[in-house]
């Protein structure tokens, strides 16, 4: 873009996915007189998913408006708690969120996850055709248009990526409802139900089970159960007061 200039400033939440030079305040940009403002801030590394909003001189516009020389352009960062519209709240993880995706259905929520690389088509489709939040760290991904909704996950930590998606996102937590292996609904069950999952002394010690509806895994309180224990119940600490239902 070699047109007239405007002047671009992101809030400083956003300012990791612009190069060091523009990360100072307003700096200046090229337009074309063609392409647009949603375009132009992806250009320069943001992506949509965390622009909360596009301000031209103080006014609020849309990604499909055509920036004029002069102009002086605000992307805010996304508001939290963000609301998904349309929708009950579901996330769809990308493959390396494996942790992320276990923890959330640690937490009762749902959190499909794909444990195999299918390809940033495919899961954008699925975002799509499924209604889910995209949760990953690829931007090039969460600039894909047939997503749906997504979001970009700000630390590699699990314990930092599991607060930024429940304080952004605030979902409804009922934790030990969801099988953690493929995300579907437990259910509780008897011993002789699950029997044939059990070793002896499991069989011996224990005499409360769930089991997955989808999937058949048994579910009981063994040797990592504190451990689990404690994230959940930091989740509910931090969380519960701001989540229906917790």
């Amino acid at each position: 873009m070699n047109g007239p200039e405007i002047h671009v400033e992101v809030a400083p939440e956003l300012r990791l996915f612009v190069t060091p030079a523009r990360r100072a305040g307003s700096t200046p940009v090229s337009t074309d007189g063609v392409s647009t403002l949603g375009h132009l801030v992806e250009s320069l590394g943001v992506p949509l998913t965390e622009a909360g909003g596009l301000l031209v001189d103080g006014r609020t516009v849309p990604v499909s408006y055509v920036p004029v020389g002069g102009e002086r352009v605000l992307v805010r960062a996304v508001a939290r708690p963000q609301r998904v519209p349309g929708a009950p709240l579901r996330f769809l993880l990308d493959v390396h969120l494996g942790t992320l995706a276990r923890r959330l259905r640690l937490l009762g929520v749902d959190a499909a996850y794909e444990s195999t690389d299918i390809g940033d088509p495919a899961l954008a489709t699925r975002s799509a055709t499924e209604r889910r939040v995209l949760l990953s760290r690829d931007r090039g991904l969460l600039r894909r248009r047939e997503l749906w909704a997504g979001a970009f996950v700000y630390s590699t930590a699990p314990d930092d990526q599991l607060r930024d998606v429940l304080g952004r996102f605030r979902p409804e937590l009922r934790p030990w409802s969801r099988c953690t292996a493929c995300n579907g609904v437990l259910r509780a069950a008897g011993k002789d139900e699950v029997a044939d999952q059990l070793k002896g002394g499991t069989e011996r010690s224990y005499d409360v089970f769930a089991q997955c509806r989808a999937c058949g895994r048994a579910y009981w309180k063994g040797a990592h159960h504190e451990q689990l224990e404690a994230i959940v119940e930091r989740a509910l600490d931090e969380f519960a007061d701001r989540t229906e239902g917790a």
